[in-house]
């Protein structure tokens, strides 16, 4: 099933209604098609290959970039416009991409023009009347979006969503959380990103209610938004809601309206759970998912909520924890690696046949690199990262439970934990902290706070306070980042 059909037909059906709020317009359903229609003249008259790329701000632009490629029968490559110009550059050589669209103050942003595709801004559309045209009709199986990992190891590798898993995804959302025309969202997480381009612009126009997107994340002006529109779904990041948790102006009406407060990416801090739950009366809910599962997976309900579930798999999500050591399949409460599949899971990694391969098990399932357990409910825990576990004296220790101790001190913003040599006991772990504002912190006091909450050989080695901790451009802690500093 074409991704682009059914929101083509919500369009047509009503026309007037609002489809997205941005920081510079409202946009009615039928102006978002208008240029999409007009973008597709000027993708037919100037791509010369199967792709196309966005470079756009958090915005009305997205939808329209997409559609507008998705019409003529091309895939959508969205670009992380965080990234250094030769790891874009790489990106698209390795998609072959010869035309981008993006606009000019997106470009001012980045302070750089990558070298080799054409640049088409879309200040430079023509209003006009576009070409009367049929949008193409693709197959499920064709390959819709080509989305690049974050590159946490080596180069980024392109996931290949098709239709049918971007479709797929949507309505298992939509059936989980029984969304519908009276919903609406505010977005900021930004659309080169899995959940921004599925959840929280793809869906909103397939089902057919608003979204209201802002392009950079700024506490006050979120909490006006809500206070303005209301919102009744909102999927942030951790980091997202400390920040929210300590805005002046917020108040417990604010978040009034909103069914579905969620938060995805990594870990919620149990300080920011009990914040957010003190001061605003709001229970977050947490999400797990990936982007090589186009990117939803398990979404943790209000009515079934449990501190620290990521909540029961989607339907037609099919997922099993499985020995670390032997690959066999563990009972619940049990830890082991969390392996999914399901009509959401990727085609595979664009031109890497091994890696493709070796991301799937005997059985078809993913090999996510999370660890995790369930409850006998079926619920999901995200307990820790295969890569980041430590071996300590032979003992294994995730970083997350560590950060869990550090962030609970009243003086630290945020933590990021690695790993390194040890000769008597593999591996130790070192500490980095982000303070808040204001606050002090000596190595001694941290290492006995957690000294008093972990067992001994759990305790930092050494603990470093930095300026500010390294992250992706969905708000992760990169570890890799904080090896260099070792």
């Amino acid at each position: 099933m074409s991704v682009h059909w059914p929101i083509i037909r919500r369009c047509f059906s009503r026309p007037a209604a609002t489809a997205v709020i941005d920081d510079q317009r409202r946009w009615s359903r039928l102006e978002i098609l208008a240029a999409a229609f007009m973008l597709a003249d000027e993708i037919d008259a100037r791509a010369a290959g199967p792709t196309v790329g966005f470079l756009l701000p958090t915005s009305g632009l997205a939808p329209v970039a997409a559609l507008a490629t998705w019409i003529t029968g091309r895939t959508v490559v969205p670009l992380n416009y965080l990234l250094k110009r030769e790891e874009l550059e790489y990106v698209l050589a390795d998609c072959g991409c010869n035309l981008v669209i993006t606009a000019r103050p997106m470009l001012d942003f980045m302070g750089y023009r990558p070298a080799g595709p054409d640049l088409f801004e879309l200040e430079s559309l023509q209003k006009a009347v576009p070409s009367p045209r049929w949008p193409a009709f693709t197959a499920g199986s064709d390959l819709a979006v080509l989305l690049y990992t974050s590159g946490t190891s080596g180069r980024p590798k392109g996931v290949m969503l098709s239709h049918d898993n971007l479709s797929a995804n949507i309505r298992q959302c939509t059936a989980w959380a029984s969304l519908g025309p009276d919903d609406l969202v505010v977005g900021v997480l930004p659309q080169f990103h899995s959940f921004g381009l599925t959840v929280l612009t793809l869906l909103p126009l397939t089902v057919g209610f608003p979204a209201v997107f802002t392009a950079r994340f700024v506490p006050g002006k979120i909490v006006r938004l809500f206070r303005q529109h209301r919102p009744s779904l909102f999927i942030g990041i951790p980091s997202m809601f400390n920040a929210l948790l300590h805005a002046k102006d917020a108040h417990a009406d604010d978040f009034s309206r909103c069914k579905y407060v969620v938060s995805g990416g990594e870990p919620l801090p149990q300080a920011v759970f009990d914040g957010f739950r003190d001061r605003f009366g709001v229970t977050i809910n947490e999400g797990y998912g990936l982007t090589e599962t186009s990117p939803v997976t398990n979404w943790c309900r209000p009515d079934e909520f449990r501190r620290g579930s990521v909540g029961r798999p989607l339907p037609g999500v099919r997922q099993r924890i499985v020995s670390i050591e032997t690959g066999h399949e563990l009972p619940p409460h049990e830890d082991g690696e969390i392996r999914t599949a399901g009509p959401n899971l990727m085609q595979g990694y664009f031109r890497r046949p091994q890696d493709s391969a070796a991301a799937l098990d005997e059985q078809g399932f993913l090999r996510t690199g999370d660890i995790g357990r369930t409850d006998t409910d079926g619920h999901l825990y995200i307990t820790g990262r295969l890569k980041e576990m430590l071996i300590i004296g032979g003992e294994n220790v995730f970083p997350r439970e560590i950060e869990e101790v550090l962030n609970a001190h009243p003086a630290v913003k945020d933590s990021g934990v690695i790993g390194r040599t040890d000769p008597v006991r593999g591996e130790e772990p070192v500490a980095f902290v982000e303070l808040k504002e204001g606050a002090t912190l000596t190595e001694t006091d941290a290492r006995a706070f957690c000294r008093q909450r972990l067992a001994g050989y759990k305790v930092p080695a050494a603990v470093r306070v930095v300026d500010a901790l390294p992250r992706n451009s969905t708000g992760k802690v990169l570890r890799r980042e904080l090896k260099n500093l070792l």
